[in-house]
């Protein structure tokens, strides 16, 4: 069994790894570590956890995991959105479109971090893309009938993870303004995991190229 730790941006992707994308790699003899980005540390008492406040105390994080020899890889599940902007590299964030510009930002994530065993994943652009693969598991569970308005968004785009590249609106604004009731944390996991990952890999080609890498990980001897 390879142990892969994955850094969380928080308790919605803290929650996907462990209920949905954790029991999926098991077949692959991949165990998935979930661990929330530290946001604050306190000399006595526990640390808060949840959300990038800076990418100084993400590094940091990254830094610990990669302490512990077991691991086979270390790797992130953290929203391009918003992380773009706080990098100390962002002037190098080059490219023609999102999932250009986002492997770009990977490689010089990956390099400043400087070990091997880190191969960093950032979601485009935020975790409620994967929500737009299937809006109508949003009116399944929330018994309202939003989800055309969602299908009529996610037409205007070639896939899910291009939601918010152009115009620059974030996928969970967007549903937040048809369902203001949206709570990323209970929504967010219970949607994702109706819709499945076998259809979110489909629709969300860098979400996938993902989890092929984590598949592999079980595989390597």
């Amino acid at each position: 069994m390879s142990n892969v730790l994955i850094l969380v941006e928080g308790q919605t992707e803290e929650t996907f790894v462990r209920d949905i994308l954790g029991p999926y790699l098991w077949k692959f003899n991949v165990f998935c570590i979930p661990t929330k980005a530290t946001t604050k540390r306190v000399a006595s008492g526990p640390d808060f956890k949840g959300g990038i406040v800076s990418y100084g105390k993400l590094k940091f994080d990254i830094k610990r995991l990669l302490e512990d020899s077991s691991a086979r890889l270390v790797t992130t599940m953290i929203d391009y959105y918003g992380f773009s902007s706080r990098v100390p590299f962002k002037d190098k964030i080059s490219g023609t479109d999102c999932f250009q510009r986002v492997k770009v930002l990977e490689k010089l994530f990956a390099h400043d971090i400087g070990d091997r065993r880190f191969s960093p994943y950032l979601q485009m652009h935020e975790f409620e893309a994967m929500i737009f693969v299937d809006p109508c598991e949003l009116d399944k569970v929330s018994h309202t009938h939003t989800s055309q308005e969602l299908l009529k968004i996610r037409d205007k785009f070639k896939s899910p993870e291009e939601i918010n590249d152009n115009p620059g609106t974030a996928p969970s604004k967007r549903i937040i303004r048809v369902f203001p009731s949206y709570r990323k944390t209970v929504h967010g996991p219970l949607i994702t995991g109706r819709i499945g990952l076998e259809k979110i890999r489909k629709q969300c080609k860098h979400f996938n190229q993902w989890v092929s890498k984590l598949e592999k990980c079980g595989l390597k001897k």
